[in-house]
């Protein structure tokens, strides 16, 4: 009886853990001041894109809210710009920039963490402290590389030079999760008669899915916001991307379109947020899967 009478009185003081000003303290309004800060930003993006040129620039009235909204600026940035080019090309950049990235991490993690070679662990962290180097530093030599090679002012410069800050994230994390995989599956495979290719292609690589959804989305959402190197190596108008073609074609020298600005930056954040959307349960398990390790 008394174990039983025990049991009652702490089931009653986690009831009264669980009360609801308790919950309100500590779940709900943390939660709702974060929603706030993180989705103000968002919100104050999307009023604005539909805000009329009046009301954007009127010192009366409210600032949260679109009295009269209007998709002036929506058909201004498709119709009188070169908005659509911009998209197809972050596009064309992210995708190829993403695979060739991928393809070049899962060598390598797969060299480092599975073949278990003398100095791998130092390779291993040379690579992931090449990641740590800011572009400020090497959009230089990098920029001296493209000109040399002729490949200014196109597509490729884009596309050859974001691997080198992708490739060392990807392979970190790639090299953390294959190190989750047992050993003895690939042993046994060895035993039965597989090569290396077949292990990586059957057996690695289904069971880092996860993984591999993580680094392609880390690596396609570095590749779609990329400034420094789009700037540098971009002059043409119908070769920028989305984050360089809304900064320097829609500001006429102090004069700031904020109507067409925030619609340019909405439309760009939609293709990122639907993947998130679909794949975030493999992004988390994918850095859960990395960082554990």
């Amino acid at each position: 009886m008394s174990k039983k009478k025990d049991d009652q009185l702490e089931t009653q003081g986690m009831d009264f853990l669980q009360s609801m000003p308790r919950r309100w303290v500590t779940i709900y309004l943390p939660l709702i001041i974060f929603l706030i800060v993180l989705l103000f930003p968002f919100y104050w993006m999307v009023i604005t894109a539909f805000k009329p040129d009046g009301e954007l620039l009127s010192q009366s009235g409210n600032p949260f809210w679109v009295i009269a909204p209007t998709l002036a600026h929506f058909k201004k940035l498709l119709f009188d710009t070169q908005y659509p080019a911009w998209l197809l090309n972050t596009v064309i950049v992210s995708v190829v920039s993403t695979v060739v990235s991928l393809a070049a991490s899962v060598f390598a993690a797969y060299a480092i963490e599975r073949l278990r070679f003398q100095g791998s662990k130092q390779v291993g962290l040379g690579i992931f402290l090449a990641y740590l180097i800011p572009p400020s530093i090497l959009f230089i030599p990098l920029a001296a590389i493209v000109f040399k090679l002729g490949l200014f002012d196109t597509r490729w410069a884009l596309i050859l030079t974001y691997p080198t800050f992708l490739i060392p994230f990807c392979t970190w994390l790639l090299m953390g999760y294959f190190r989750s995989i047992p050993y003895e599956l690939e042993e046994c495979a060895l035993i039965d008669g597989a090569t290396r290719w077949e292990i990586l292609v059957k057996i690695i690589l289904p069971l880092a899915v996860p993984g591999l959804i993580s680094a392609g989305i880390f690596a396609f959402t570095l590749s779609w916001n990329e400034f420094i190197y789009a700037l540098t190596f971009i002059s043409s108008s119908e070769v920028k991307t989305v984050p360089v073609g809304i900064v320097t074609e829609l500001v006429d020298g102090d004069v700031y379109h904020w109507g067409a600005l925030m619609a340019g930056a909405l439309l760009g954040s939609l293709p990122v947020a639907v993947v998130y959307s679909f794949f975030v349960e493999y992004y988390v398990s994918g850095m859960t899967g990395a960082v554990k390790e």
